[in-house]
């Protein structure tokens, strides 16, 4: 991709400072689990699905489904370094306070199935091979709910032409929101493009949580406030 190329970035790439320990584990432990598109993906074992979460906030559902389901490898796909972080600490156990000494691992009894791409997932996608990846999370993702940020949402033609590519066939796309904008948005966007279809066959099917579901810490703060978040899966056809 030709740098006049790359798509501009609208979110933010850092927020509060990191401290030290977690600073640390973006120095040290961050480039063991990095991602390098110039370079074959290689988890070390043969996976049984490969599943691609754009956008992984705080890391709490990477992080947690990546421990229920040891078989499988992950992607993760974060620009925000406090974010990155966080998922860092959840992978390693070390929390902002700690006095590191000696290599940083893994926890006891978590599988290295976990990289992560610590930019705009679109720079990935050329380096993704076509029907690569069994499943993807795109979950609640920024609304950009005025109508003339519509453009910098993340489900919009170009890049659901990516996920399908991407995407295996029978592959999942799972997005959750609690943002009206932006259900009305997708339940759009998705209804008109022929690469995916929507798997719901009643309204309880994309108002529940799927099975093995792991919450959000967002999704958490949102229940909290009364916003009930749908959940909406696609598969690709």
């Amino acid at each position: 991709m030709l740098l006049s190329d790359k798509p501009h970035f609208f979110g933010r790439r850092k927020g509060r400072r990191i401290r030290k320990a977690k600073s640390s584990l973006l120095r040290d432990f961050l480039p063991r689990v990095l991602l390098d598109p110039e370079k074959p993906l290689n988890f070390g074992f043969k996976p049984q699905k490969v599943c691609l979460e754009i956008g992984f906030g705080d890391g709490v559902h990477l992080a947690g489904i990546a421990a229920a389901n040891p078989e499988n490898a992950y992607i993760g796909a974060e620009v925000f370094q406090n974010g990155i972080a966080n998922l860092l600490s959840l992978l390693t156990g070390i929390k902002e306070g700690a006095e590191i000494t000696g290599d940083i691992r893994l926890l006891p009894g978590l599988n290295d199935n976990i990289r992560v791409y610590d930019n705009d997932i679109r720079l990935l996608f050329p380096a993704l091979p076509a029907a690569s990846i069994d499943e993807i999370y795109l979950l609640f993702p920024d609304p950009w709910p005025k109508k003339r940020h519509a453009a910098r949402r993340f489900v919009n033609p170009e890049n659901l032409t990516q996920l399908a590519r991407i995407l295996k066939k029978g592959g999942k796309l799972q997005i959750a929101t609690d943002h009206p904008v932006y259900k009305s948005w997708t339940l759009r966007q998705m209804h008109e493009t022929p690469d995916f279809r929507w798997t719901a066959t009643c309204g309880r099917d994309w108002k529940r949580e799927p099975a093995g579901w792991v919450q959000t810490k967002y999704q958490q703060k949102a229940l909290r406030e009364g916003r009930r978040p749908v959940f909406l899966e696609y598969e690709r056809q």
